[in-house]
């Protein structure tokens, strides 16, 4: 390391010290077990970065108490995740927003395998990670981004219906008796409502077919005036725009006929519109530079209403990926961007969301998000805002400096030998 990136690397130590005081303010009491932890998710501790390797690290010469002290801290310590999530977002955004605005909210969940049938949410639906239907628990979240940067700012554990009906196993993993069971979109919103509350800068909310398919979670982003471009899937009804739907007839109440099959207007798929658009609808649309090569694709917009109970709805973008190797479309979206946002702009929004795909994936390999062997609700959540706040620093360094200049902090932004000054095993500097 030259003398320059030594310096660097001094400076980040001491900042990242400062955050993890800025932190210890919200937490109140364990300071210290913060700044062990937080410190030892930066640092190679072996394969799994869980509570025992964490400790070996972080105390070697005691490293039995150190596990006590540790898990006591994320396990039963009744500190505020929110609260800490709050004020790490409030010290990442402006770093994130240093060289562009927040362009996207990113709606989304993260899958975490996990074998048994005690720890809290665990049961057999679908992980991301691996691709499939498994035992695992997923947790659902919301991130803010630009071209830049980005970062999860919520991350709230999904609890199967099943969980709730059985009081015993809740109590066990410790799930607080005024948790309802809530559906993904549900905890979706409340987690955007608390960002809006919040003043968090707003962005265009994108997310997957699983919470764009749901019309309560449009209707309701729209009554907050909170714009979208969501993913759904080809079964998805709509009015094509030019073509206004009638009222169905209503048999008279003189007759008992019925009234004929086509009196009932019928909107129809997504996939149905696209495979009926002329060919000059679609064009190719280059969105950014892949790691190995441009990322290109066909698409096309057209304007329609999406066709949910009100026939009035008001007109949105349909967008439409048909890629050129593709016998059928392969993706669509419904969005409530501006009407003069060109199909470029659109499909840029929209591929944004490669960001929190690679957020989770540093988080889970780099961090230990998906390294904690407890089975409590209460730590699951506090492990994962700790991983999060750690990432948070991580982002707020990179963030910190221009594209062309940035620092590789490899998840080493503290030293092995470096303590916080204050703590037991401070080593001074020589």
């Amino acid at each position: 390391m030259s003398k320059t990136e030594r310096g660097l690397a001094e400076e980040s130590e001491k900042r990242f010290v400062g955050f993890i005081d800025r932190i210890g303010r919200i937490i109140d009491k364990g300071t210290e077990k913060l700044y062990d932890y937080c410190s030892a998710l930066c640092l190679d501790v072996g394969e799994r970065k869980s509570m025992e390797p964490i400790a070996a690290t972080t105390a070697p010469d005691r490293v039995s108490a150190q596990h006590q002290a540790i898990q006591h801290f994320v396990s039963n310590s009744a500190w505020d995740d929110e609260a800490v999530l709050a004020e790490v977002r409030d010290y990442a955004i402006p770093a994130i927003t240093k060289h562009a605005p927040v362009a996207v909210w990113i709606t989304d969940d993260t899958g975490i395998p996990k074998k048994g049938k005690h720890s809290a949410g665990v049961g057999h639906q679908y992980c991301g990670q691996l691709g499939k239907r498994a035992n695992c628990q997923v947790a659902v979240t919301l991130s803010v981004a630009n071209e830049h940067a980005s970062l999860p700012i919520a991350y709230r554990l999904y609890l199967p219906e099943d969980w709730l009906g059985d009081v015993e196993r809740c109590e066990r993993a410790g799930i607080p008796a005024q948790i309802p069971f809530e559906t993904k979109p549900h905890i979706a919103l409340k987690q955007i409502r608390a960002a809006l509350d919040a003043g968090v800068p707003r962005g265009t909310l994108i997310c997957d077919a699983g919470y764009g398919n749901d019309a309560a979670f449009r209707d309701q982003l729209t009554e907050w005036s909170v714009p979208y471009a969501v993913a759904v899937q080809g079964t998805t009804t709509v009015w094509p725009a030019d073509g206004t739907p009638l009222v169905p007839v209503t048999p008279s109440k003189n007759t008992t006929k019925r009234p004929k099959e086509d009196q009932y207007p019928r909107p129809m798929s997504v996939k149905e519109l696209a495979m009926q658009l002329p060919k000059k609808c679609y064009r190719t649309i280059e969105w950014r530079e892949g790691t190995k090569e441009t990322l290109r694709s066909r698409f096309a917009t057209v304007r329609v209403r999406a066709a949910h109970g009100n026939l009035d709805r008001d007109e949105e973008w349909l967008l439409i990926e048909w890629p050129l190797d593709k016998d059928e479309p392969e993706r669509y979206w419904l969005s409530t961007l501006s009407r003069s946002m060109t199909m470029k702009k659109i499909v840029q929004t929209v591929q944004l969301r490669w960001r929190i795909e690679r957020d989770f994936q540093e988080l889970k390999s780099e961090f230990g998000l998906n390294h904690f062997e407890g089975r409590n609700w209460r730590g699951f959540h506090h492990h994962a805002t700790l991983c999060i706040a750690t990432y948070a620093f991580l982002a707020a360094e990179r963030a910190s400096f221009s594209p062309s200049a940035r620092i590789a902090f490899a998840a080493s932004c503290v030293s092995r030998d470096y303590r916080r000054r204050g703590t037991p095993h401070h080593r001074s500097k020589t």
